[in-house]
C-alpha cells in the first residue's frame, strides 16, 4: 500500500483531507520559501483535528527559508520549537542541517536529539543538496542517528521533473534498503504518484497535491 502525505501549509485544507487515503500530514508555514515552522496555534489545532481523523503528523522545524546552515542562535530556537511540537502531541519533526559544504551537520545534529525525545525524525529536502556521490554514505549517517524517513526529490531543483530522477530515486531506495524510509516529493500528483513508485519502487509519496 502506498502512504500518501499531504503537505499543509495551513488548516485551510485539512478538512478535504480522510484516512485511509491520506495517512500523514506534513504541517508547515511558508511554502513558498520550502517551509517553515509552523505556529504553537496551527500545531496544536491540526494535531487535535488529523488525530481524530486518524491521520498522523510530521511537523516542519525550519526557523527561517534559504538555507540549511544554522547559527547557535537558530539551532537554539529550533530545540524550542522541536520541545513545542512535542508537548502538543506531534506524531514525527522534519528537519535538515548542513555545514557550508553540503555536508551533514552531524554537530547541529546531535545537539537537536536530545529535545526530540525519541520521537520519529523526517530529514527533508536539504537531503538534495548533498553531493550526490556522498548521499549514500548520507543514508548511513541518518540511519545512524535514528532517523527513520528521507525526503527527496532526486535533485537539488525541485522544480525541475521529478520524472529526470528516476534512476537516482531508485538507487536511493536500493541502498536504503528498508533500514530507512525513503519518501518522494516535488512535482509528485494525484495523477503519477503510482507511476513513480512502479518506476522507483518507493511506497511514499508526498506533495500539495495529492488531494
Amino acid at each position: 500500500m502506498i502512504i500518501k502525505e499531504f503537505c499543509a501549509e495551513n488548516l485551510t485544507a485539512l478538512h478535504s483531507l480522510s484516512s485511509p487515503d491520506i495517512r500523514r500530514v506534513e504541517l508547515c508555514d511558508n511554502l513558498a520559501v520550502g517551509g517553515t515552522t509552523p505556529s504553537y496555534g496551527v500545531i496544536k489545532e491540526a494535531n487535535h483535528y488529523l488525530h481524530d481523523k486518524e491521520i498522523s503528523t510530521a511537523v516542519m522545524i525550519r526557523p527561517r527559508g534559504g538555507n540549511f546552515i544554522y547559527n547557535d542562535l537558530e539551532l537554539r530556537a529550533m530545540e524550542d520549537d522541536i520541545l513545542q511540537a512535542v508537548e502538543l502531541g506531534s506524531d514525527s519533526l522534519v528537519l535538515g542541517v548542513l555545514t557550508e559544504d553540503n555536508q551533514l551537520d552531524s554537530d547541529a545534529i546531535e545537539q537537536l536529539l536530545p529535545a526530540t525525545q525519541g520521537l520519529p525524525l523526517v530529514f527533508h529536502m536539504a537531503f538534495d543538496q548533498i553531493p550526490i556521490d556522498q548521499q549514500f554514505e548520507a543514508i548511513d549517517q541518518l540511519i545512524a542517528y535514528g532517523f527513520t524517513r528521507i525526503l527527496t526529490h532526486g535533485h537539488p531543483d525541485t522544480k525541475s521533473d521529478i520524472f529526470e530522477h528516476i534512476d537516482h530515486i531508485k538507487s536511493l531506495i536500493a541502498y536504503a534498503d528498508n533500514r530507512i524510509e525513503i519518501i518522494i516529493g516535488g512535482g509528485v500528483t494525484t495523477k503519477n504518484y503510482e507511476e513513480l513508485c512502479r518506476l522507483t519502487g518507493a511506497a511514499q509519496v508526498h506533495g500539495t497535491q495529492l488531494v
